[in-house]
């Protein structure tokens, strides 16, 4: 390994971390007793730097890295990286999106199924003994139900493929059309959300989508409509949300992304017909792990001259 610093933000969410893969000391930043220090002295030094979807880099961390040229994402979301400064400087951005796909899609086809079925709290049912006085009110089935896929990226077509094998129509809003895709494309969320009972959100996180899902399209998803989020929390407009589900303009929703995660708003914790679950789209091991390999796979490539992937 060439003598050059790789520096970490923080650790990643993987029982083993990059040092353990690449067989060379990576200071993690946020375990150092001094970052500050640290930078000052040796931020000139760093040329790789890895972080996760949730930690990111932000444009005053950049500006003390000025030799940095490859940041090695751990996770698909970077709109915590600055990546404006990343592209002025040259610096390249990787990220593990496609490792991860699968799971994510998988986790969002058991957030529609689990709530067209209304089985949330069905283990609570049986075991709290209230199947005794009746049984779990009917749900719904899947087979013919419209599905409207809100970015259309590799999450959303791993989600689109899942969906088709289950009988729903699928279709999906994007900046562009999708090469191939047997899918008709809406121009705008509102359209798509009109057609739509499942309006599931498969967008990238940022300025440009933050309060995207509000409440027009929730007004047009309509009061038999559910709302499904495995993407970023600063898409919905989490207040119009709770609104929307507490006066029942909305049939149910889950979210798997919050504002402000961990914490999440006592509107959202007191909204009915609402599945939540901790940000855990790309929690399985299996995931995890080719994550970890995709960043240490990036800093290897790099440092060899060889063509990264997963470019952003």
């Amino acid at each position: 390994m060439p003598d050059r610093i790789i520096l970490q933000t923080a650790r990643l969410p993987v029982p083993q971390q990059p040092a353990d893969r690449l067989g060379h000391p990576v200071p993690i930043l946020d375990a150092l007793p001094d970052g500050d220090a640290w930078l000052a002295a040796q931020g000139a030094g760093v040329e790789c730097l890895i972080t996760h979807a949730m930690r990111g880099a932000s444009a005053d961390l950049l500006a003390r890295l000025p030799n940095l040229r490859l940041i090695a994402n751990f996770g698909a979301g970077t709109d915590l990286i600055d990546l404006e400064q990343a592209r002025a400087r040259g610096i390249m951005v990787t990220a593990s999106g496609a490792v991860l796909a699968d799971d994510v899609a998988d986790l969002a086809i058991w957030q529609v199924l689990t709530l067209l079925r209304g089985t949330a709290g069905a283990d609570a049912f049986v075991r709290t003994g209230h199947w005794r006085q009746g049984p779990l009110p009917l749900g719904r089935g899947a087979r013919g139900r419209r599905v409207g896929i809100l970015g259309f990226g590799r999450i959303g077509q791993a989600i689109a493929a899942r969906a088709g094998t289950f009988g729903m129509d699928i279709a999906y809003h994007a900046r562009r059309p999708a090469a191939a895709s047997p899918h008709p494309r809406f121009d705008t969320p509102v359209d798509l959300a009109r057609w739509a009972e499942l309006l599931i959100i498969a967008l990238p996180g940022g300025p440009e989508t933050a309060g995207l899902v509000g409440r027009a399209v929730i007004d047009a998803l309509g009061s038999a409509g559910m709302l499904v989020n495995i993407a970023r929390g600063s898409i919905v407009d989490e207040a119009a949300l709770a609104a929307a589900l507490t006066e029942g303009r909305l049939a149910g929703a889950a979210l798997d992304v919050f504002h402000t995660e961990p914490d999440v708003s006592p509107a959202l914790l007191a909204a009915p017909n609402l599945l939540l679950t901790p940000h855990v789209g790309s929690a399985t091991r299996d995931a995890r792990l080719a994550m970890l390999d995709h960043v240490v796979t990036s800093i290897l490539a790099f440092h060899a001259g060889r063509p990264l992937d997963g470019i952003v």
